[in-house]
């Protein structure tokens, strides 16, 4: 399995374990995804807010606030004011022709008549007591408020419980559903309420009708949704702003459009007309569609309606909510876009919603398609994130999250739907980190191997260069053009016949450490020390396009260092030393070979084999380095080169040339290049058994360079074959018996 595969699966299961861990915190284990719910909701705050139009748009119809604020309570005097100023308020909204008045205030105690106070004190037979009791109704500020409430369009706030079960005052009518089974809402998911503060009786009796105005904050007491029905003892009771509606539009009933899950009723949607249906979730609750910060709807102080400082065009065919934004009058919610907004502007955020026809929404598929984007993006950075650098996998990820992010926020601001964010973006999160800390320790571990794999073979900056791309490179067998050098060490036997055990083994590792240092330091790998003998080889693991110049420049430097280290033996009364080294390139296969007991990274083929002969052709032709024709053609340009010979070495069929590298281009001199041009027609003259012509040459050249033992040897040759001519269709090659 290569590297790249590795990662890849390694990558595809961490997605696996990540959106595992997803599911199981957002609801799959029960307890486990209050911190995922958490960072969700923080997440749609901040969605909100960013979504949040930059100019409010009117409702359809006004909306607006009557404000009980702190300069009204300095205005008018401390709260509660008495339901004669608050008969007053309505008044004046009447005459100022509001359409539908909504309190967002309880009314569920009685004003105390000052009449029946006065009367408990006097005798019952006394003619003031007579007096005053007719005078009693007059002081009645309850049924002053009623008959106000009589002669208005008025919808009265109450709120439910949801722990006790205590009750006051008296609820309204409860909503009448069209066309539903009877038993429908005891069926509904929609929670029990267990008890109530409703107004007084004769409130309720003679208001127009009634609304809950409680809201239900999340866990972390924030209020993003409001209940738009309640159920109390099998029968459903409408919100505030959902009966100013309904009275604003004149509708006597509603139309519930439901699914069986599990054998309960949920709500998929409230119809109040085939024109308008309110899209709640299935325990008929809404998403809040805030309009804006707080006062984005018109306040109106009390105080100033009450003094008639209030134009009537303000209220002219106006839904207007009754409220309190005073800090004493505890009516402060903590909401997405303010940390402390009004109440009473909740509400009235949900009759422009309703009025507009402008909701946010999170459908019933609306889980799916977060799966669904959830796992697509998971698999592009499962798939793609294992192939790119760190930067390009940050931006990568940086792209994804962006495009989730465009697409959520097209679909709330176009359709109102409403899906989740946070999940995706935390998956694409985790995924990201995953892969950066498995990308850290696989990367780790990798260079670790790779240095224990490659650290007695190769040198330490090769292992360094490896280690920046780890994946390119393991054990596996493959072929490639390499260069391979053998080099021994002439007259071994004799030299340690003549040394004790411990003193040879001294003397091997003072010799062999320079020379693997040189092999080093020219990008060389070293394959193995048989006794006296060091091969290497160049263009693996790490791949080099001059592995040839490479290797060459080794070899030329090995001799020079073995001349250093022969003349310091020699000054401690050691044998000099001196060597022989073949080089050799062409195709080869090269990996981790061996058995089960043992294997080593090498190189096999038939061009190492010929690197072999010619390192032992060394002592034949009386030089100290040979190079195969393939590894000349890489470093023609580099060196002066001597033809050695034309020769089948053993266990080969065909011929090959051979040279010695004589020093390097630039280092040529006239003398040599004069030397070489004579051996060039030298050789011509003998491969074409012009043996005069060749002997002449030959002679010339062994008179001028007598140490040269290949001008010697060809002479030899020569009168070997003017002896016993060779076949007409001789090739002019030299065959080797001996290795």
């Amino acid at each position: 399995m290569s590297p790249k595969l590795s990662r890849i699966l390694a990558t595809l299961g961490g997605f696996f374990l990540v959106t595992l861990l997803l599911l199981i915190l957002s609801g799959l284990v029960p307890g486990a995804s209050n911190i995922y719910q958490r960072f969700e909701l923080l997440v749609y705050d901040l969605r909100m807010q960013l979504h949040l139009p930059e100019e409010v748009q009117a409702a359809a119809a006004p909306i607006v606030i009557i404000d009980i604020d702190e300069t009204s309570l300095q205005h008018e005097g401390r709260w509660p004011w008495s339901r004669a100023k608050i008969a007053k308020l309505v008044e004046k909204l009447n005459e100022a022709g509001a359409a539908v008045i909504g309190f967002d205030i309880l009314f569920g105690e009685a004003e105390r008549n000052p009449a029946e106070e006065v009367l408990a004190g006097l005798n019952q037979q006394s003619g003031l007591y007579q007096q005053l009791s007719q005078l009693q109704i007059n002081y009645d500020r309850d049924q002053l408020f009623a008959n106000q409430l009589a002669e208005s369009e008025v919808v009265l706030g109450y709120l439910f419980h949801y722990q006790y079960d205590l009750t006051s005052g008296l609820l309204p009518e409860p909503l009448q559903l069209k066309n539903q089974p009877e038993n429908l809402v005891s069926q509904l998911v929609i929670p029990k309420m267990t008890g109530y503060a409703a107004p007084l009786t004769e409130l309720t009796k003679t208001a127009r009708g009634g609304g809950f105005f409680s809201l239900a904050p999340d866990a972390d007491g924030v209020v993003r949704r409001a209940p738009m029905l309640a159920r109390y003892e099998n029968q459903l009771y409408a919100s505030l702003s959902l009966e100013m509606l309904r009275q604003f539009m004149f509708l006597d009933s509603v139309q519930l459009n439901t699914s069986t899950i599990a054998g309960k009723e949920h709500i998929e949607k409230l119809y109040l007309d085939k024109n308008l249906a309110l899209p709640t979730d299935s325990s008929g609750q809404l998403l809040i569609p805030f309009r804006g910060p707080a006062e984005t709807f018109p306040y109106i102080p009390a105080w100033k309606l009450l003094a008639g400082e209030v134009a009537i065009e303000d209220l002219q065919g106006a839904l207007v909510l009754v409220g309190t934004s005073a800090p004493g009058l505890f009516d402060l919610r903590a909401t997405p876009v303010a940390s402390v907004y009004p109440g009473v502007e909740v509400h009235a955020n949900l009759l422009a919603a309703m009025l507009d026809k402008q909701f946010l929404q999170q459908p019933s598929w609306a889980p799916g398609a977060n799966l669904v984007i959830a796992l697509f993006a998971g698999l592009v950075l499962a798939i793609s994130l294992p192939w790119l650098t760190p930067i390009l996998q940050l931006l990568i990820s940086t792209l994804l999250s962006l495009a989730i992010i465009s697409l959520t926020g097209w679909l709330w601001l176009t359709q109102g739907i409403v899906l989740a964010l946070a999940g995706p973006l935390l998956l694409v999160f985790l995924l990201t980190v995953f892969n950066f800390v498995w990308g850290f320790f696989y990367e780790s571990m990798t260079r670790h191997r790779l240095a224990d794999m490659f650290g007695q073979y190769v040198p330490p900056q090769l292992v360094e260069e490896m280690s920046r791309h780890p994946g390119d490179f393991s054990f596996a067998g493959e072929s490639r053009e390499l260069s391979v050098l053998f080099s021994d060490i002439r007259g071994f036997t004799t030299l340690s016949e003549a040394l004790a055990a411990d003193e040879l083994k001294l003397l091997l590792n003072r010799y062999f450490t320079p020379i693997t240092g040189v092999i080093f330091d020219h990008r060389g790998t070293i394959d193995k020390y048989i006794g006296d003998l060091v091969m290497a080889f160049w263009g693996a693991p790490v791949k080099d396009p001059d592995h040839a110049l490479h290797s060459i420049q080794a070899a030329m430097q090995m001799l020079k260092a073995t001349d250093e280290i022969s003349a310091v033996f020699v000054s401690e009364g050691l044998p000099a030393i001196s060597v022989g080294i073949g080089i050799n390139s062409g195709l080869m296969n090269v990996g981790d070979m061996g058995s089960k007991y043992r294997r080593a990274y090498t190189v096999l083929g038939d061009a190492v084999n010929l690197a072999s002969r010619l390192e032992s052709s060394t002592k034949y032709y009386g030089v100290s380095l040979i190079v195969g024709e393939r590894t000349r053609e890489l470093a023609l340009e580099h060196f002066l080169w001597r033809e050695l010979d034309l020769v089948k070495v053993k266990g080969k069929d065909y011929a090959v040339k051979i040279y010695q590298p004589l020093c390097l281009i630039e280092e040529a001199t006239s003398e040599h290049l004069a030397e070489l041009d004579k051996l060039d027609k030298a050789l011509q003259a003998f491969r074409k058994q012009d043996f005069d012509q060749a002997e002449g040459h030959f002679t010339q050249l062994h008179k001028a360079h007598p140490n040269t033992y290949q001008y010697s040897q060809y002479l030899e040759r020569i009168q070997l074959f003017k002896q016993e001519p060779p076949a007409q269709d001789w090739d002019g090659s030299w065959t080797r018996v001996d290795k």
